[in-house]
């Protein structure tokens, strides 16, 4: 069973199914990052005692029915900028790179709350400011596609991190495209949440009138399973917005008929790489069918 093959929600399946622990998914997903960093460079850190701890007792809550969440057991990384008590977070930058938060960002409390179980933190351009992810104080990450290529950023490390297959999901942070870009240039899904769906509390701001939290996963199913998590009004952030519309999953359908799609046509001039262009004009083909 090749586990870092799998999408978030397999893995928790299989994970609830029985046929593989928590700990073996975690163990998989720690060998992985092991093999695949000196080519990908996704990692700021990786909590190799913390996960595998974490995994035990993700398990124990699972086999006593606390625990039944899609991605219940499912490893996952989270961006650099986000606070984790008693973990460094640098958002990758010298100036922080001694930083140990006593207090943990709302949306990774979310993950560990339903289960989730956090492997590292990933690179990314220094706070957050640039779009390669080539400006981080430990090193540029590559694209997994090709590792003459840069991921994009700022949210470049997760954005590899899963493409590369070292961890099934990942958080970003995404200001001006932060986690869509590097999405996109490493073939992954992506989404920067509507403002103010996910609290920001925790996250070492960039522009916090612009700033949200939001999933990197294999496909649209991951990403709906890892919002519905993290989504929710705080208190603690007063940006954070109150709505009942966080049942993400259930607008996953074939059925298209009757939507509108907008096609940002400035987007299609000049400069466009052929190829992509082709691939967009394919798809829009397809939606108007």
């Amino acid at each position: 069973m090749n586990l870092m093959g799998m999408t978030a929600v397999e893995l928790g399946k299989a994970i609830k199914d029985g046929q593989v622990s928590v700990v073996e998914a975690t163990q998989a997903c720690l060998d992985s990052i092991e093999a695949c960093e000196k080519d990908y460079n996704s990692f700021v850190t990786v909590d190799r005692e913390g996960a595998l701890a974490q995994a035990e007792e993700v398990q124990k809550k699972i086999d006593a029915g606390e625990l039944n969440g899609p991605l219940a057991g499912v490893p996952i990384a989270i961006k650099d900028n986000m606070c984790q008590e008693g973990v460094q977070t640098s958002c990758s930058s010298k100036i922080l790179s001694n930083f140990v938060p006593t207090y943990t960002a709302e949306a990774v409390v979310k993950l560990k709350e339903a289960g989730a179980v956090i492997v590292g933190h990933t690179n990314m351009d220094e706070f957050a400011m640039g779009s390669t992810t080539e400006t981080s104080y430990f090193g540029e990450t590559r694209n997994p596609w090709d590792t003459n290529r840069v991921p994009g950023g700022s949210s470049g490390g997760s954005a590899a991190a899963v493409a590369g297959e070292e961890v099934p999901c990942a958080l970003g942070s995404d200001t001006g495209g932060s986690i869509r870009q590097p999405a996109s240039f490493c073939g992954v899904t992506g989404i920067k949440p509507t403002y103010g769906t996910v609290s920001r509390y925790g996250l070492v701001a960039y522009a916090s009138s612009l700033d949200q939290i939001g999933p990197v996963g294999k496909d649209v199913a991951d990403c709906a399973a890892l919002l519905e998590i993290i989504a929710g009004h705080d208190t603690k952030d007063s940006t954070s917005m109150k709505r009942e519309d966080l049942d993400f999953s259930s607008s996953m359908t074939d059925k298209i008929v009757g939507m509108k799609f907008g096609v940002p046509k400035e987007y299609l001039s000049e400069g466009l790489n052929p190829e992509v262009k082709e691939a967009f004009m394919n798809t829009l083909k397809s939606l108007t069918e």
